[in-house]
């Protein structure tokens, strides 16, 4: 069992990477926060958001193909619903292509749900591929996150490549026999492989909680090795994610 889709990049050498995860956090949530409540008209404050982030992948050495690929994995499903609403939403004038009409209002929302959906995923994937995600738990727990929290994602974490590697194995067994999927009644055979993949997760989790509790677990929070220091560094990095893109909304 290999699987590094969430934190593939996060023991490279870089600035970024040596970073204590605190002020990567700060940083990235504050920049998230300011994003999302930027007007939409605010143009050259979304291309500055993108130019920091841009400047941030070159300096922690990530793969552009694997920012994008991951980008592009989360994007497409909330654009499929953003799409439609400049057919649906009315104001701000129209837009006529043929027979369809396309209000200026929704083009509005659209822009605004595209320019800060990509603005919020790429601080999320900066975020996962510089920092393993032990040492972002670590973060959470010195940031006293309720622990309730932190210990739904370090199970979550642990246990979705148990899922994979059981989805993977009833594919194989799937396909072992046969399975072609070119024909519509063969649709139900997805239907009673995600039923027993939902049953065998409900009985793994029941008897995971089971061991737990027979080796005393009480509720604790995530332990794990934390070898970082907050320094100047960190505080300019902090500062920097934070307040450039305040600056940029205020100056657009």
């Amino acid at each position: 069992m290999k699987h590094a889709f969430l934190d593939r990049y996060s023991h490279l050498e870089s600035p970024v990477h040596r970073l204590d995860p605190r002020a990567k956090l700060v940083g990235f949530a504050t920049l998230v926060v300011v994003c999302v409540t930027t007007p939409p008209h605010l143009y050259a404050a979304f291309v500055a958001y993108l130019g920091l982030e841009a400047a941030l992948i070159v300096l922690s050495r990530l793969p552009w193909k694997h920012v994008l690929k991951r980008l592009l994995v989360v994007l497409p499903f909330i654009m499929v619903v953003a799409a439609f609403i400049p057919f649906f939403s009315k104001g701000g004038g129209s837009y006529n292509l043929g027979p369809v009409r396309i209000s200026g209002h929704g083009l509005l929302i659209l822009w605004n749900v595209a320019a800060k959906s990509t603005v919020s995923v790429l601080a999320v994937i900066i975020l996962s591929s510089t920092t393993p995600f032990s040492d972002l738990l670590g973060a959470m727990e010195k940031m006293r996150v309720p622990r309730l929290f932190t210990s739904l994602l370090s199970f979550t974490y642990r246990y979705i490549f148990v899922l994979v590697d059981e989805a993977q194995r009833m594919r194989r067994a799937r396909d072992s026999r046969g399975w072609s999927g070119k024909w519509l009644w063969q649709a139900k055979v997805v239907g009673h492989m995600i039923a027993a993949l939902f049953l065998r997760s409900y009985e793994r989790g029941e008897r995971v909680y089971a061991a737990m509790l027979a080796r005393g677990y009480g509720g604790g929070g995530v332990r794990t090795f934390y070898a970082y220091e907050l320094g100047i560094l960190e505080a300019g990095f902090a500062a920097l994610v934070a307040l450039f893109p305040l600056a940029a909304r205020l100056l657009s």
